[in-house]
């Protein structure tokens, strides 16, 4: 906490509608952030929110996610722009670090940013791009794609783990079943082949995650989410190492719009990188 004192900054733990707010910020600097993404965030780690406040208004804003002893990620870096160049963003950056403790921090960060995080001990690891555009509609239906239900939880949770640094089962019950998700996966002879989910955001649906063994289990489970998105544009955080993936997105005629990096402070465990075909979120890895 910082002073309260009349035109200080006071940097405090957000709450699920503190971060209605803080999500219309997102909209604003265009990151499309979904519209149900808050209830999964918080329940992985409802400690991991902040809010800097001027007077009691609103000003900036970080989350910092702990998943398990060794890993967080930061998102939702923001300082209205009418604030900025004072150090309320910096003041709020440093509470949010302080949550992760030892851990090593990922983030996902833009161009003009990616300098100030090297500044802060963060290593570029590899480049993401977000591809968008309306999907063409199924030229039929794979019955290898089914419903998550069908993998049963102890399977997806597993192969979920598998894709990134970390475990997050509290992030993934939630995630599948937010209001407006809708989440498939790929089964063929009885083994988990992939996943994805759809959601809604305020300028594109969202696909995030899209896990897969290979380019044909994710060209299966993207073309089945596409059916529900009725030609409305479709965003995707696509990682440029993933040559299949950015054939896939390009494939489909989705357009990169524009570009980020993820960067580390520190180590991270081995994880199935080329079955990443899209990134679950940016605030959250």
């Amino acid at each position: 906490m910082t002073d309260s004192a009349p035109g200080r900054l006071t940097i405090s733990r957000a709450t699920p509608d503190d971060w209605r707010v803080v999500r219309g910020w997102a909209a604003e600097e265009g990151w499309n952030p979904g519209l149900g993404d808050a209830g999964p965030f918080f329940a992985q780690d409802p400690e991991g929110f902040f809010l800097g406040r001027l007077d009691g208004e609103p000003v900036s804003a970080v989350s910092v996610v702990n998943y398990g002893q060794d890993y967080a990620f930061l998102g939702f870096y923001l300082c209205r722009p009418e604030h900025r160049g004072r150090g309320f963003g910096l003041a709020t950056w440093r509470a949010g670090l302080a949550h992760a403790g030892d851990r090593t921090v990922g983030l996902d960060g833009v161009p003009d940013q990616q300098d100030n995080y090297r500044r802060s001990g963060f290593v570029r690891a590899y480049g993401t791009l977000r591809y968008v555009g309306p999907l063409p509609a199924p030229g039929g239906t794979d019955r290898q794609v089914r419903p998550v239900e069908a993998a049963g939880l102890k399977a997806l949770l597993a192969y979920d783990g598998s894709c990134l640094p970390a475990d997050r089962p509290r992030f993934v019950e939630a995630w599948l079943t937010a209001p407006g998700h809708r989440a498939l996966a790929r089964i063929v002879d009885g083994r988990l082949t992939g996943y994805g989910v759809l959601r809604p955001g305020p300028d594109a649906l969202r696909v995030g995650p899209l896990f897969a063994d290979t380019r044909a289990d994710a060209e299966a489970i993207l073309d089945a989410l596409a059916a529900d998105a009725d030609g409305t544009p479709v965003a995707m955080d696509v990682p440029e190492y993933n040559k299949e993936a950015v054939a896939l997105a390009e494939a489909r005629g989705m357009k990169p719009s524009f570009d980020t990096a993820r960067m580390y402070t520190g180590p991270v465990r081995d994880f199935a990188h080329e079955r990443v075909f899209g990134v679950t979120s940016l605030e959250l890895g």
